[in-house]
């Protein structure tokens, strides 16, 4: 595997995958029995955005910078900001950000005392960064090993409730999705009520409905997928947009997710083929009192 995040650090797909992780973390907290959080692909764990790898392809310029003086934001994104800032020596309201934190340091900011991380990182250099990360803190711990053996094998967590994210490096498209799939019908057989959040890249649409189809057909009851892209999805050159599906989503968490997904498609605009997509792949649940059952597949807002 030859995928480093640190090329691609602050770009769009992270503040899509990143505010939803706040996102899904402050429902979740708001219960106050113990959560365990688990990422199969932890990366570093942070990233230094004035590094030589980030600033040969400049991606946080087109994603995380631009949001930090915009305004009338919704509130998962305000609270992913100010955790962006937090990481930084002069935390600030421009376009100036030195560090971009990753999803094992947002995770481990929102968690309590109480909760408990565990980090899956198989590269040897990040998984090193990633224990030097922790080292001080006992809820964190680190593993060296391939995340898609690891999550079927470390489920469930003796704390019952808790996330797990999902984020591979999606090296070979139509095969990593098949592996993913696998990983999660595994997991899910052994923990049915854990919350699974997926983010996968759109380069062509074909891919991806294929992948959905597979998902509808796994039995996976509730299975909500939000999409942005800010380009048509119809080349596979470049990554044209990214999605998020989440099994057991919290409640009314679509709408969490629908501000989300607006409000980065208004902010990070790059053309006019952009649009933005939420949907129920399997289950129904709008969140709208008296609103009629939805089939499966079925849109719930696209914009």
């Amino acid at each position: 595997m030859n995928y480093r995040h640190a090329y691609h650090a602050g770009n769009f797909a992270d503040v899509l995958k990143h505010a939803t992780l706040v996102g899904l973390l402050e429902a979740l907290t708001v219960k106050q029995t113990p959560l365990c959080y688990f990422d199969t692909h932890a990366g570093a764990g942070s990233y230094d955005l004035t590094g030589p790898q980030a600033r040969s392809t400049s991606e946080a310029a087109n994603g995380i910078r631009p949001l930090l003086e915009a305004q009338q934001l919704p509130s998962s994104l305000h609270v992913y900001l100010n955790l962006v800032r937090s990481f930084n020596s002069a935390p600030n309201t421009g376009g100036v950000l030195n560090v971009y934190p990753g999803s094992p340091l947002l995770a481990a900011s929102l968690l309590r005392e109480s909760d408990r991380l565990v980090l899956c990182e198989l590269q040897s250099d990040e998984a090193t960064s990633l224990r030097d990360l922790f080292a001080t803190d006992r809820r964190v711990g680190v593993h060296k090993r391939d995340g898609y053996e690891m999550l079927p094998a470390l489920v469930p967590p003796a704390e019952r409730r808790g996330l797990v994210l999902m984020d591979p490096p999606f090296e070979s498209q139509g095969e990593e999705f098949d592996t993913i799939l696998h990983s999660l019908q595994k997991a899910y057989a052994r923990w049915p009520t854990g919350v699974y959040a997926l983010w996968y890249p759109i380069k062509l649409r074909e891919t991806v409905t294929r992948f959905h189809r597979k998902i509808e057909s796994a039995g996976i009851p509730k299975v909500l997928v939000a999409e942005l892209c800010l380009h048509a999805d119809d080349t596979a050159l470049r990554l044209n947009g990214c999605g998020m599906l989440l099994i057991n989503p919290p409640y009314r968490f679509e709408r969490t997710l629908e501000s989300i997904v607006k409000s980065l498609a208004h902010h990070l605009k790059q053309g006019r083929y952009g649009r933005t997509t939420i949907s129920w792949i399997s289950g129904e649940q709008t969140g709208r009192p008296g609103a009629r059952p939805k089939r499966p597949g079925a849109k719930v807002r696209r914009g």
